[in-house]
């Protein structure tokens, strides 16, 4: 009669490992795919392209018009009553122009150096870029709101009436929401890392 050998415990702890180790990967490789499917930086590169790349571009070229051409600029803001501008251009409307050009060109920059600072030195650190970012376009997007605000506001009973409105009213107020938009969908956490959300998985 064939006696079969008893397994020594050692045995048994080796059969249970190599069994642990043959399923483990299986289980294991999902987790890993979910977590390398995750958002691993809070200024991702379609973000830091709008607003590090397209929106300096936008304020830059904002202020250089302004430089170029302020009694335009000034004229074009909103409709005249009689339908024309006035040919005089005082100096201080003129200083006004230019230096609010120059605040919109200022804002641009910021953004490129503080984002591009984020994105290269706290690239291992994405709740903290996650910080330092909202702290700059949470402001922004007020602002953004604000801009819209205002503007209607100031035009007062034309507001309404867009056949008044002059061609570059209407570039503002849309170029306008091309930032709006964005801002808002980083607010909500679209395609970026969210520490709140996202946290657990890059800490395991």
């Amino acid at each position: 009669m064939h006696r079969v050998p008893l397994s020594s415990p050692s045995d048994l702890v080796s059969r249970f490992q190599r069994s642990r180790s043959l399923s483990g990967p299986a289980h294991s490789g999902s987790d890993n795919s979910s977590a390398k499917m995750r958002p691993t930086s809070a200024i991702p590169t379609p973000y830091f392209a709008i607003f590090a790349v397209y929106e300096p571009f936008l304020t830059t070229m904002g202020f250089l018009g302004t430089l170029l051409d302020p009694k335009g600029t000034y004229d074009y803001q909103a409709p005249w009553p009689n339908g024309t501008p006035p040919e005089e251009f005082p100096l201080a409307t003129r200083l006004t122009i230019v230096q609010l050009g120059h605040v919109c060109a200022l804002l641009g920059l910021l953004n490129v150096w503080l984002l591009t600072t984020v994105r290269t030195h706290l690239s291992s650190q994405p709740a903290l870029q996650e910080k330092i970012v909202s702290a700059l376009l949470t402001p922004l997007l007020i602002g953004d709101f604000l801009h819209l605000y205002v503007t209607l506001y100031a035009l007062g009973d034309q507001r309404w009436n867009f056949e008044s409105w002059s061609p570059m009213l209407f570039v503002t107020i849309g170029l306008g929401f091309t930032l709006l938009v964005p801002r808002v969908m980083w607010q909500l956490g679209i395609g970026r890392y969210v520490d709140r959300r996202d946290g657990h998985y890059s800490k395991s």
